[in-house]
């Protein structure tokens, strides 16, 4: 789509597979936060083709290794894609975030993805 922001990306590109690739996120969350983005046009990650799919599982794996070795800080990786305006997300074209986490990096990471809902995070008290 000519007005897609993703779809438009020529520079920055860290890593590609023949139907997706990766660029580190504009506004990261933490220090290699990276995105994951289809190649072809589709909004939601339930869109996509199995190669697709696969394509970018294993760039998120290859990816994963690299980073860790690259930075022996990061102990841990939130993964995940908003589907939808109600969900988060805010450009639609399917992409997949990929946050390295670290030791002491929120106070408490407990519920991780699940705290995207303010206060549902300790899934003890649900």
């Amino acid at each position: 789509m000519s007005n897609c922001r993703f779809c438009n990306i020529k520079e920055g590109i860290q890593y590609e597979a023949d139907t997706a690739f990766a660029i580190l996120d504009k506004y990261p969350v933490t220090k290699y936060h990276t995105l994951i983005i289809p190649k072809r046009h589709v909004e939601s990650y339930f869109e996509l083709a199995d190669v697709e799919h696969m394509d970018c599982i294993n760039l998120i794996n290859v990816i994963k290794v690299v980073l860790c070795k690259l930075d022996d800080t990061i102990t841990g990786f939130n993964v995940g894609a908003n589907v939808g305006k109600d969900a988060g997300q805010t450009v639609f074209h399917c992409h997949i975030h990929l946050i390295p986490r670290r030791k002491n990096d929120t106070e408490n990471p407990g519920g991780g993805i699940r705290r995207v809902i303010s206060k549902r995070g300790d899934w003890k008290k649900i």
